[in-house]
Order: C-alpha cells, then structure tokens, then sequence
C-alpha cells in the first residue's frame, strides 16, 4: 500500500507540475509583451518631462514685448477719452454760462437799462453762477497758461476774459495766440434798423453771446 500511495503521489507531482509550467510561462511571456509595449511609451514620457522646462531668454523678451505694446495701446486710449471727457465738461461750463448770461440780459431789457449791456458785457460771468465752480482759481491780472494750475478757469481783469486752460492737450490745437488756453469774452450784439423810417437811428441791441475769443481746435 505504501509503495501504490507513493507512486500515487508523484503521478500527481508531475500533472501539477505540467499543469502550472504552461501558466507560468504564460506569465512570463506576457510581462514580456507588456514590457514591449510599454517601453517605448515609457521613454516618450520620460522625454517628454526631460524637455518639459521654463521659458527661455528669447521667448521671455517676446512675451515682455507684447504685453508692453499692449499696455501702451490701453493707455493711449485711456488718456484719449479722459481728454474727451475733459472737453465735454468745460462745453458744459461754457453752455452754463451762456444761459446765465442770457437771464442777465433778460433781467436788463426788463428791470434795467440798455446802458447796463456794456457793464454785463465787462461783468465776471463766474458771478452769474448761484454757486462757483470748484475748478474755478478766482481772479488775476494778465494770467498766463504756465501760472494758473491745467483744469482751472480763471478771470483776467485786463482783458476781461474768462480763461480756461486745458489739462491734457493731446489733440488740442491752440487759437492765433498760439498758447495752451481757451479765452472766452461776452459779444453784445448790434444791427442797424431795417425799418426805411429808421435807417438813421444808431443800431439797436439784438442780443448777446458767451464765446471764445479765437477759434480753437480740440479733436
């Protein structure tokens, strides 16, 4: 019985052994195609993070480039409307006025004399205003653009203007003058009689303008 049993077992060794020695070569044949396939993959990958690196000299000098192009583009424009908008709030001051010197010489023609013209036509028209401008720098004999602050408006005694000096003049073209300012003065306007019966009487008072004193160019 001994000797049956013992054969017994190693009948059983070797099935085992012919059973797992195929298995085991399966194993081994098929890390051997997974490692041939993933070489090269593994390699790329490798190559890949080796020339993963920062930017260099040249493409750093590029990237600066353009961002400062661009940046002098965004500016350029910026101070392009601010210059724009500067102009619309001093046709705005200017407009203000206009009106008030309009009730003025409506108070006159209804309340006054047509004598009291000539003294509206020499009046501050910053006094015309229920409240003065904060921009507003007060009143100065012969002002001259480089002593009043860029944005001001100031009164010349002298001339008896009203004088507004820009802050940015990018695009602003001065008057004949040929100086960095806009000088405005009030026109009392006069037109003969059209009547035949009165083609001989002085000219009469037809009305009355805020203006500049010389055409200017802003934009």
């Amino acid at each position: 019985m001994s000797i049956i049993g013992q054969k017994t077992e190693d009948i059983t060794n070797d099935l085992v052994g012919v059973v797992c020695q195929p298995s085991q070569m399966a194993i081994s044949i098929g890390l051997d195609a997974a490692s041939s396939r993933l070489g090269p993959i593994l390699s790329s990958s490798i190559r890949r993070q080796t020339h993963c690196r920062g930017f260099s000299l040249f493409e750093l000098v590029v990237v600066i480039g353009i961002i400062a192009v661009l940046m002098s583009i965004f500016l350029s424009r910026v101070l392009y409307y601010q210059e724009q908008a500067e102009k619309t709030a001093m046709e705005g001051v200017a407009g203000a006025l206009q009106n008030a010197v309009i009730i003025q010489y409506g108070r006159i023609l209804t309340h006054g004399r047509a004598s009291d013209v000539a003294w509206l036509a020499k009046d501050n028209p910053m006094n015309w205003l229920q409240q003065k401008l904060s921009n507003y720098a007060g009143e100065f004999y012969d002002p001259t653009p480089l002593t009043v602050e860029p944005g001001n408006w100031v009164f010349d005694l002298n001339s008896r203007e009203l004088i507004y000096v820009p802050r940015l003049v990018n695009n602003f073209k001065p008057g004949k003058d040929g100086k960095q300012w806009i000088r405005y003065h009030v026109v009392v306007q006069y037109e003969p009689p059209r009547l035949p019966s009165l083609q001989n009487a002085p000219s009469e008072l037809t009305g009355i303008l805020f203006e500049p004193v010389e055409p200017y160019s802003w934009f």
